[in-house]
């Protein structure tokens, strides 16, 4: 497919975008990175602490401001559940009589702040510097409702067509999206017959380029806690005789993980890597090179898992890990005294590869990790939330061939491929409610942009030529045989 072959005007698109950046989105944006508005996983008083519903409001009054033909704008809202920003768009420039329906999707609320920031910097501070605006939530996922809409504004505005809309921006990904099924069935009959879905939540191997996820992983985070005697006691007087909680729980994780390499022991939670995704893994390693394990922080001297860079692809992507993500029963350090503690408890994050069932995999977990509690300690895995991957389904020409315009147009480069380590519950909802369609997801999450972590930014040259791309496929999926 040549670029000549798009009647849309790719050089007016590129244009328009700029501008509308520049002018409309950035502020907006930066006013939205100002806001607290964690996920309710981590504010379990969202509601009375309003933030949540601060970034409905800016981000419901930007968009109606939109001028594009036929949008409606709706704040969806369920008892006892977070918002749902919820869009429609008629078809536009073609027949819109078969009721053919694309599905974009993002999310509004956040990480929590995080320590290390650079001391200039700070979660709720938005800071441009360059061609980065740092701050917590820009990039991970607030920027997706302004991209969205500046795209099909972009459509309508340079000669382009596309078929009906639907845009779902919700409120609880950020928690492995408790709220969505609830959603997706409230608003079955508006969301229609989905042959598209576009999600602005993921990651770029570099930004040089369109990149395109072709799977994500599941999860599984949960607190595990190990309880030995009622109270805490001298550890002069009790080592020896009571056994440390936290050794025991070390013993726990040495069932599950190896301590040597990482690999988790129970073969029931791995999966057989297709060999496509093998394949993309290397072509990924040969794209971005040593930026596959350089885009870490790693301090001098500290290396990888592998030294194979193929490898650590599917490492991150395909293969199941665990991350120790927090503590409790232990004091700071400044206050810790010489006492033998009553329990220790870890917060611990499987990531599961794409295939593999998040329910199935708790159980083995579950049965690892509590059953013959050593000493006859009490041990309990409580999971706080769970989600299934997703892995893409065959490419459709169309949508392979105007990815590589987009690309091409508004990068100067060929598109890459790669899955992704983290995980977009609404993926595999989607993937299993709507088997015949086709999915873009994609991202500005790129080298060094830190999701979730300090010092995340949006690279904006990157997000000005994703919102360009988008336009492009949704020309193409309405112009499609």
């Amino acid at each position: 497919m040549e670029t000549s072959t798009f009647r849309l005007d790719l050089s007016a698109v590129a244009a328009q975008t700029e501008r509308t950046w520049e002018q409309e989105i950035l502020q907006p944006l930066q006013d939205y990175i100002a806001i607290p508005c964690l996920s309710p996983l981590f504010d379990k008083q969202w509601v009375e602490n309003g933030y949540m519903e601060q970034a409905v409001t800016l981000i419901e009054d930007w968009c109606r401001a939109r001028q594009i033909a036929g949008l409606t704008v709706d704040v969806v809202r369920l008892d006892g559940r977070t918002p749902m920003i919820f869009m429609e768009i008629p078809a536009f420039g073609c027949d819109g009589s078969d009721g053919d329906t694309v599905l974009l999707y993002g999310h509004m609320d956040k990480q929590p702040e995080m320590v290390g920031w650079r001391e200039d910097l700070g979660p709720w501070k938005p800071v441009i510097e360059g061609d980065k605006l740092y701050g917590r939530g820009g990039a991970d996922d607030g920027y997706a409702a302004f991209a969205s809409l500046a795209a099909i504004e972009a459509v309508q505005q340079n000669g382009g067509q596309h078929k009906r809309c639907v845009l779902m921006i919700e409120a609880c990904e950020e928690s492995g999206s408790p709220d969505l099924p609830f959603y997706i069935d409230h608003l079955n009959d508006r969301i229609g017959a989905v042959s598209l879905v576009v999600c602005l939540d993921s990651g770029a191997g570099d930004f040089e380029r369109l990149w395109s996820t072709t799977s994500l992983r599941g999860m599984i985070a949960g607190d595990l806690r190990v309880d030995i005697i009622t109270e805490g006691v001298h550890s002069g007087d009790a080592s020896g005789i009571v056994p440390s909680s936290f050794r025991i729980l070390r013993q726990l994780l040495d069932r599950i993980e190896s301590a040597e390499n990482g690999k988790l022991l129970a073969e029931t939670l791995h999966v057989e890597i297709p060999e496509q995704r093998k394949q993309q893994a290397q072509v990924v390693a040969d794209v971005i090179g040593d930026d596959v394990r350089d885009a870490y922080p790693f301090i001098e001297g500290a290396e990888a898992m592998d030294t194979d860079l193929a490898e650590l692809v599917l490492n991150r992507t395909w293969r199941p890990t665990l991350s120790v993500t927090g503590s409790g029963g232990m004091p700071p350090l400044a206050d810790a005294g010489n006492v033998l503690r009553p329990f220790t408890a870890l917060k611990l994050s499987f990531r599961l590869p794409p295939t593999a069932k998040h329910t199935v995999a708790l159980k083995e977990i579950r049965e690892i990790l509590e059953s013959n509690p050593p000493y006859g300690s009490k041990v309990s895995f409580h999971a706080e939330k769970g989600a299934n991957g997703w892995d893409a389904p065959e490419l459709a020409t169309w949508l392979e061939k105007s990815v590589e315009v987009a690309s091409k147009a508004f990068f100067n480069n060929d598109p890459a491929y790669m899955g992704e380590g983290g995980s977009i519950p609404f993926m595999g909802m989607l993937g299993e409610k709507f088997p015949e369609a086709q999915f873009l997801i994609t991202g500005v999450l790129g080298p060094g942009s830190n999701a979730h972590g300090p010092n995340e930014f949006l690279h904006i040259p990157m997000v000005k030529g994703l919102t360009s791309s988008v336009s492009v496929v949704l020309d193409a999926h309405a112009r499609r045989a």
